[in-house]
């Protein structure tokens, strides 16, 4: 077991428990975790190595790629100009981004970008290598993308499109020359995060390498255990329509890969934008950001939305099968909501974004939760199903203490 670091306060022991078992039972190799109740931060815990070779410790101030839980993040920034009524999202995007309206895409609203209803989950253009870390070719591209199916009559996981789509808007409106630098300002800064959409090469240092975990038999599309349960033959038929090449799953999730992206513990990776999907940040920063939202957005006389914006952003807008990942989701403007029937512990309130390998950060308001999670193994594609094992200890933990105090 490594050396678990952090604080614990008296009443959340089961917490590090939980924590100190995703080492034991998950074979955890770096991670973080952090916990605000209220504002106040309770737990703040990290432990293990930033590297596969278990060469370099995971320390309190390491950062790692959080992958769509950047999506939070992004959303977060949308909301913050909506909420200064800088931004109409029942508005046309055209109304803010006017190239956008090619390929019969003038009509579609701010809104059915932040829900994933927009039908832009795919580029169909060819793409040079590299193409996803230049921005001006994204957006470019995105502009003459035709909707792939009739826009808001159906949701899809846009798991790399969003972050183009989303911060081209938010860069526009706010007249920002980066979109890592409207979330530097609104948010980071402002809330004292250690933060990044584009992690400058001067904090390359601290950043954890993300480690693949090996695939999970059961849950690949080789083939079917002899024991395989309904449920389980459910998830690797699913599994198996996104491991088709040609399959919206496979297309969407491709434009993050080599050769579009580099790899994604290459500093090419690391300085770039795509507020989709590299994010470089820690639990703590995650926490204390949902923590604000969970007080109804503010924290520490630091105001990032009006209470109404908050229940704004956590409204149910989708819920049914993703046409896309091939499974039930629930959404809000831009932010995961729990799925009833999924192994997942959140409470009904809860809102916030998940990332591919597992990482999590969510708001509480029923509980005045803010919760982070990091880590660098990364989970098998099964996670794209269910919510990771290694944070749902966590938070299962979490409701454990407060249930008792």
């Amino acid at each position: 077991m490594p050396n678990i670091n952090g604080t614990c306060r008296a009443g959340f022991e089961p917490v590090r428990e939980a924590f100190e078992g995703n080492f034991r039972d998950h074979g955890e190799v770096g991670a973080a975790f952090a916990l605000t109740i209220d504002g106040e931060s309770v737990v703040d815990l990290w432990g293990g190595w930033a590297d596969r070779d278990r060469t370099r410790p995971w320390t309190r101030d390491t950062l790692v790629n959080v992958y769509s839980t950047t999506k939070g993040m992004t959303a977060l920034c949308a909301h913050i100009l909506a909420d200064r009524g800088q931004l109409d999202l029942d508005a046309p995007v055209v109304e803010y981004w006017p190239e956008f309206g090619q390929a019969g895409k003038a009509r579609i609203p701010v809104r059915q970008l932040l829900t994933h209803e927009a039908g832009l989950p795919v580029v169909d253009e060819e793409l040079a290598p590299g193409a996803a870390l230049d921005w001006e070719r994204m957006v470019e591209a995105l502009e003459h993308q035709a909707p792939v199916w009739e826009p808001g009559s159906r949701q899809g996981y846009h798991a790399v499109t969003y972050g183009w789509l989303v911060g081209e808007v938010v860069r526009r409106v706010s007249g920002a020359d980066r979109f890592g630098d409207f979330f530097a300002e609104s948010v980071v800064e402002r809330l004292g995060l250690d933060a990044y959409v584009g992690t400058p090469a001067s904090e390359h240092h601290r950043v954890a390498d993300l480690v693949r975990s090996p695939a999970n038999p059961s849950a690949t599309a080789a083939g079917a255990p002899v024991d395989e349960t309904p449920e389980a033959k459910a998830m690797r038929e699913r599994l198996a329509a996104m491991l088709n090449p040609e399959s919206l799953a496979a297309r969407s999730l491709g434009l993050a890969s080599v050769p579009f992206a580099a790899g994604n513990n290459s500093p090419e990776w690391r300085s770039a934008e795509l507020p989709a999907a590299n994010g470089h940040t820690n639990a703590r920063s995650l926490a204390r950001m949902y923590g604000a939202l969970a007080r109804g957005g503010e924290v520490d006389g630091v105001r990032l939305l009006s209470s109404d914006s908050v229940r704004r952003a956590a409204t149910e807008q989708v819920c049914g099968p993703d046409a896309v990942l091939v499974v039930e989701t629930r959404r809000s403007l831009g932010f995961m909501l729990p799925v009833p029937g999924q192994p997942d512990n959140r409470g009904p309130a809860s809102f916030g974004h998940a990332g591919a390998g597992g990482s999590l950060g969510y708001a509480d308001p029923d509980r005045g939760i803010g919760f982070g999670y990091t880590m660098n193994k990364m989970w098998d594609l099964a996670s794209f199903m269910t919510p990771d094992p290694r944070a749902q200890s966590l938070v299962a933990a979490v409701h454990r203490c407060l249930e008792a105090r």
